[in-house]
């Protein structure tokens, strides 16, 4: 990984800090597994969904309800479905 990447991973974690430890999780996981796998496509997803209200995330996440935006709900679904850490 190059400093650039490595600066703008930085970035990406504190911007991703919800203050609820579930969704904090959730989003380092995806930081973690799949960020620098990811097309540019599915990273700008990723940033939308930072763009959300954290209530709204909460209960997307917790699958209190469905997110309406395909494309954020998909990436919901793909992050929900990631192995927690052993």
């Amino acid at each position: 990984m190059s400093d650039a990447d490595d600066t703008e991973l930085r970035r990406l974690r504190w911007r991703s800090r919800r203050g609820m430890r579930e969704l904090d999780q959730l989003f380092g996981r995806y930081l973690d597994r799949a960020w620098a796998q990811d097309s540019e496509a599915q990273r700008g997803v990723f940033l939308r969904l930072l763009d959300c209200e954290d209530d709204k995330l909460w209960r997307w996440f917790m699958g209190y309800e469905a997110c309406p935006d395909a494309e954020l709900d998909a990436l919901i679904q793909r992050i929900r479905a990631m192995p927690a850490p052993a």
